[in-house]
C-alpha cells in the first residue's frame, strides 16, 4: 500500500516531537577574532561551534547550554557586527563548572590576565565587559525558564543525597530542560541589562566545588 508522502513527514515530524529528536539540533555558533600567531596580529575569524565547547568542558549539559546562550546575548549588545575581540573581553561568571567553562572558552577570559574571575555574589549569570570602552553588562536568565526541580534535586545531588536512580532521573530532567533550550532563541530565556560606569574589581577566591564531578563514583 502506498502511503502519501505529506503523511510521511507529518509522522516524521510527530515522531521528533514524541522522542525528543529536536535535541539533535544544533545550538548557535559564535564568530571570534584572536591574534594569528603567539605575537600575531588580530586577524584570525574562527566560529566556535557548541560541539567545541562541548569538548573543553567534558560533556553536553543544560548549565553549558546555558552559559553559550546566556553569553551570546549579552555579548551580541557588546559586540553589534557579531564578531567578539576575545584580546578585549573580560568577564565574571558565578561558580558553576558549566557556566566558568563557557565564559572562557568564549570570551578568552583568563584568571591570570585579569580578564575572568568567579564569585557568586553577582545578582546574575554574567557580568560582562568590553574593555576598551569599558561598557559593561549583566546577563541572567529570565523567571521560571528552568524547571525549579532541577536545582532542588542539584543540591541534593551536591550533598550526595540522591540514589544512582535518582541521579538518572536529574539527567532526564536536564536533557528536557536542554531541548527547550535548543528551541528556543536565546533572547527569549535571558536578559541583558547595561552597567553604567561599571568598576572591574576582581575578588580572588580557590576554594569553590566542582560540582560537576561529585557523583562520578556513584552506583
Amino acid at each position: 500500500m502506498m502511503i502519501d508522502s505529506n503523511r510521511l513527514r507529518f509522522l516524521f515530524c510527530l515522531c521528533l516531537l514524541q522522542y525528543g529528536f529536536v535535541m539533535l539540533l544544533p545550538a548557535q555558533n559564535q564568530e571570534v577574532i584572536d591574534t594569528d600567531f603567539s605575537k600575531g596580529q588580530l586577524t584570525n575569524i574562527q566560529n566556535v561551534k557548541y560541539d567545541d565547547l562541548v569538548k573543553f568542558h567534558g560533556h553536553s549539559c543544560d548549565g553549558l547550554l546555558e552559559g553559550m546562550q546566556a553569553l551570546q546575548v549579552g555579548l551580541k549588545v557588546l559586540y553589534p557586527d557579531g564578531i567578539v575581540d576575545r584580546t578585549n573581553t573580560r568577564i565574571i561568571s558565578r561558580s558553576s563548572p558549566c557556566l566558568t567553562d563557557a565564559a572562557i572558552y568564549l570570551t578568552g577570559g583568563r584568571y591570570q590576565y585579569n580578564t575572568f574571575y568567579v564569585t557568586d555574589s553577582i545578582p546574575g549569570i554574567y557580568i560582562i565587559q568590553r574593555i576598551n570602552n569599558k561598557r559593561t553588562v549583566i546577563v541572567n536568565r529570565k523567571e521560571k525558564v528552568k524547571p525549579e526541580i532541577i536545582d532542588i534535586m542539584g543540591k541534593k545531588a551536591i550533598a550526595k543525597e540522591l540514589s544512582f536512580s535518582q541521579l538518572r532521573k536529574l539527567k532526564r530532567l536536564e536533557d528536557d530542560y536542554s531541548r527547550k533550550l535548543r528551541r528556543d532563541k536565546p533572547q527569549l530565556n535571558f536578559t541583558v541589562t547595561e552597567l553604567p560606569n561599571y568598576i572591574w574589581a576582581p575578588v580572588l577566591n580557590s576554594s569553590f566545588i566542582k560540582t560537576d564531578i561529585i557523583n562520578k563514583l556513584a552506583k
